[in-house]
């Protein structure tokens, strides 16, 4: 069986300022035909996308076409993806929509501009991050969080082209409740021709992908449902068409920065830059995976920065990695980002030349593509994997999906982050910890509560933490070796393994010393047992680690600490086992 190869990048020399120059070696007229096939394909797909998402984000349709072009040929030349399609995606302009329309009051040139700023605001973020090499910040986006609020979003996008679909004339909301309402005050309103081409459209872009995948269901669907509208007179009918789209590309023009603007903007664009490329970096390693290619975080931070940074000073507005069109892009054969130079010089030509052939597309028909390409996000699988797996996993899940669809999607992705950081630091506030019982005739101790036949004894206690000893635990681990000697009256010393400790400071230090000193007051000794470097020094460092050695109390490993206090669950002191050997190496070498 063959393999299909992919060039590999070069990140040396100029290739470490412009990525692209990375993909020379190796490069042949094979790899060519691959990418133009795959940036055609793109291109055909993007055309439909782009305005369908630039109508989601509350812009003119040809604003679509415009973040499709310049944007992706930055990320082009900057990204060390070989196969990630940028542009338009629904998250994203869905958050976009919710943060300019309450802004804007109305006004397409102060929306447009505010567009502009924010996807200029997006970009600076992004490229910050990038250069301060703040990539794992996004991991505070956990997957239960992502999966909630992209399932919630997903509904709350569909639920917005409702109206599109049924030609309604009703107020903008930003929530589920908001468009519910919005739609049942406004269900007088409802046109059934538009219901009709809204329905055949759905129909044809689902039955297209299932039955005919490979074909460009959301083209093939514009270009009929056109040439039908454009016969028919479905303008004159009253139903909703786009009528005049402009012609030709964009000149650079920064948008007006206000401070008043830039703040109230902030919010919105911390959440769309690490959604967006949450989104981005998801889809770039699990393709570069299936072509043993190579994705650098940080680098694709400033790539999709700097694509977000020209859709600022374009006219469109921000811009993400999308699943789908990555897939598509993948697929159909793409090895390096000269497929994304080909989709945005044909949509830079269809922007120039072919606007007029959409005079006639009705507006069902971009909301119909939308629907269909997000319906797709709802995550039930994950939902129930996250549930059975762990309930707080599931929790933050439910939590982040209902706030999303009542509350909107920045406070839906707020309380997801803020939730699954309080799961965290209470899991960490509260470490597992397991009472151990030797395994007969050996020097391996075992969880109690998980294995049976394990030999205990009620003079000594030994007892593994699972998790750092730092501020947030310490009171917690000390209050739990009290709680041993309080409930044996004939406990005569505590072995704690602390192999599972991989780090601690002066507030946990502290309250091991306070607890050492309150158990000995009961007759009680403590003893430490395989204790990690980083915990040995800093425990040397507050001067218990010192004290304790010699008393005789820190041992290399748990059987020797058990023998050393003469427990009866030893094997002996005759070398038999690892306990024995243990027992007697010399305290300075530990």
């Amino acid at each position: 069986m063959t393999t299909t190869a992919y060039p590999r990048q070069d990140r040396t020399g100029l290739a470490r300022a412009l990525p692209i120059l990375g993909w020379r070696r190796g490069y042949d007229r094979h790899t060519l035909r691959h990418d133009l096939i795959a940036g055609l394909t793109v291109a055909v797909m993007l055309v439909p996308q782009s305005m369908a998402y630039a109508a989601l984000a509350g812009m003119p349709p040809v604003a679509g076409l415009y973040a499709a072009t310049v944007p992706v040929l930055v990320y082009a030349l900057l990204g060390t993806s070989g196969s990630l399609a940028v542009g338009p995606v629904a998250i994203t302009a869905l958050m976009t929509s919710t943060a300019l329309a309450p802004l804007a009051h109305g006004d397409l040139g102060r929306y447009a501009a505010l567009a502009g700023l924010l996807a200029l605001l997006v970009g600076t973020i992004q490229i910050l991050m990038g250069v301060l090499r703040l990539g794992a910040l996004v991991n505070f986006l956990s997957h239960s969080v992502l999966s909630g609020f992209t399932s919630a979003a997903a509904l709350v996008i569909a639920a917005s082209q409702l109206k599109d679909l049924f030609g309604m004339r009703v107020e903008r909301a930003e929530n589920l409740p908001g468009i519910l309402a919005s739609l049942w005050h406004g269900a007088a309103t409802i046109h059934p021709l538009t219901v009709v081409v809204a329905a055949a459209s759905i129909a044809g872009l689902v039955l297209l992908r299932r039955y005919a995948p490979k074909v460009p269901a959301a083209l093939l669907v514009v270009a009929a449902v056109t040439a039908v509208s454009a016969a028919l007179a479905f303008g004159n009918r009253g139903v909703p068409i786009l009528r005049d789209v402009p012609s030709g590309l964009p000149t650079p023009d920064l948008p007006a920065i206000a401070l008043a603007d830039v703040r109230a903007l902030l919010p919105a664009a911390i959440a769309i830059a690490l959604v967006g490329y949450m989104e981005g970096i998801a889809v770039a390693k699990s393709l570069a995976a299936r072509s043993r290619q190579h994705v650098e975080p940080n680098a694709e931070l400033v790539a999709v920065g700097a694509a977000n940074a020209a859709a600022g000073a374009f006219h469109a507005f921000p811009v993400a990695g999308g699943f789908s069109r990555s897939a598509v892009n993948f697929s159909a054969g793409a090895r390096t980002p000269i497929a994304s130079l080909v989709t945005a010089a044909v949509v830079a030509v269809t922007a120039l030349l072919l606007t007029p052939a959409f005079y006639h597309l009705p507006k069902a028909v971009l909301g119909a593509i939308v629907v269909v390409a997000v319906l797709g996000l709802v995550d039930y699988r994950g939902a129930r994997t996250a549930w059975r797996i762990r309930r707080a996993d599931g929790l933050t899940l439910v939590l982040t999906f209902v706030v999303t669809l009542v509350a909107g999607v920045e406070p839906g992705l707020a309380a997801g982050v803020v939730f699954s950081l309080a799961v965290f630091l209470r899991r960490s506030a509260r470490p597992h910890t397991a009472e151990l019982g030797r395994v007969p005739g050996t020097a391996t101790f075992r969880n109690v509560a998980r294995y049976q036949g394990l030999v205990t004894d009620e003079q000594v206690a030994v007892l593994r933490i699972d998790g750092s000893l730092y501020f947030a635990n310490a009171q917690y681990l000390a209050d739990q070796l009290l709680a041993l000697a309080e409930t044996r009256e004939s406990l005569r010393a505590v072995v704690v393994d602390a192999s599972a400790i991989g780090d601690a400071d002066a507030d946990g230090a502290h309250a091991l010393a306070q607890a050492r000193d309150r158990l000995a007051s009961r007759g009680v000794a403590l003893h430490l047992a395989t204790v990690r470097g980083p915990v040995r020094d800093l425990l040397t460092r507050s001067g218990l680690w010192p004290l304790m050695r010699e008393a005789g109390q820190l041992h290399p490993e748990v059987a020797g600490a058990v023998d050393a206090v003469g427990g009866d669950g030893s094997t002996g002191g005759d070398g038999a086992t690892g306990s024995g050997r243990t027992s007697r190496l010399p305290q300075e070498v530990y």
